[in-house]
């Protein structure tokens, strides 16, 4: 079947528009002492010796189609896991994640599926859920509908951090399976769905965890990189260095199913700019070692 053309602008939501605000963003955010402005998580100094390294996210439009499913709770470990994964690029050990629910009418049912899901997710991880907020906001939020947003902290010791400044031509890059959507393309996503229907667990699946992948790694990892909106080479394009890209071999890896049904609509080139397409995260090293899943090479 020839791809239908559906785009993630058409759907409603413009990664170009997402930049050029960030952009805009980049001067207040400088003007504070901020440094590192763009990078998957924040560092600021905690002491001569330790940085702290924290992610906010929000889940997006994932919950109106897990909800009408049964699949809530996989939002809460979505958006735990969306987290811990951004801190832990930067070489850090999470600790803590803060938890934002908000909408028009709170249902408390639905509160603790998405906060167990996420407790769940922070027991693997070995991260404390040590609070959050509740918010009902009749007006701001579309009856029935709800949004759900978490801030993760973590530490990391100076000389262990991994920025992507020690990136360099001729290095590899290896990649770590995803089990599917994630949580990112949704409102694309949601536009194929009212062409065809999907039923594959794989749409569904709750975000990886990849601290134990990471940890392997990160002795060896010169950048690493979470797979989210922007897709791998995008995302990885935020922690090279000038004068070098990613060259990703798109046919290294078998995507899950769940993209094989998104491809029957979307060109496949929308497809690399707003999908994972199977692999979750990234890490560049300077060699492959046994085992590894080779998925490019910097050039």
């Amino acid at each position: 079947m020839t791809p239908e053309g559906l785009t993630y602008a058409a759907a409603g939501v413009s990664i170009a528009k997402g930049e050029a605000v960030v952009e805009r963003l980049r001067r207040a955010v400088a003007s504070t002492g901020a440094t590192g402005f763009g990078a998957f998580a924040g560092l600021h100094p905690l002491d001569e010796h330790r940085l702290l390294a924290a992610s906010t996210d929000s889940i997006g439009t994932k919950p109106i189609v897990a909800r009408a499913r049964g699949a809530l709770r996989n939002c809460g470990a979505d958006m735990a896991a969306h987290c811990i994964n951004d801190v832990i690029t930067c070489g850090a050990d999470p600790l803590i994640l803060l938890d934002y629910v908000a909408a028009s009418r709170i249902e408390p049912e639905q509160v603790a599926e998405l906060v167990e899901g996420a407790a769940e997710v922070c027991r693997a991880a070995g991260v404390a859920l040590v609070g959050g907020e509740t918010a009902e906001m009749p007006g701001v939020y579309r009856e029935g509908e709800l949004d759900f947003a978490a801030t993760c902290v973590g530490v990391v010791e100076r000389e262990r951090v991994i920025d992507g400044s020690r990136v360099e031509r001729g290095d590899t890059v290896i990649g770590f399976r995803s089990a599917g959507v994630h949580a990112n393309g949704f409102t694309l996503v949601r536009s194929v769905l009212e062409v065809e229907d999907y039923d594959g667990a794989d749409l569904l699946a709750p975000t990886r965890l990849y601290l134990d992948d990471v940890r392997r790694v990160r002795d060896r990892a010169r950048a690493l990189a979470h797979v989210t909106q922007g897709g791998i080479a995008g995302n990885l394009s935020r922690l090279l260095p000038g004068g070098v890209r990613a060259e990703i071999d798109w046919d290294a890896w078998e995507r899950p199913p769940v993209f094989a049904w998104l491809a029957e609509h979307v060109e496949e080139e929308e497809l690399r700019r707003v999908f994972n397409l199977g692999i979750g995260f990234c890490a560049v090293v300077p060699a492959p070692a046994d085992g590894d899943l080779v998925i490019g090479r910097i050039v």
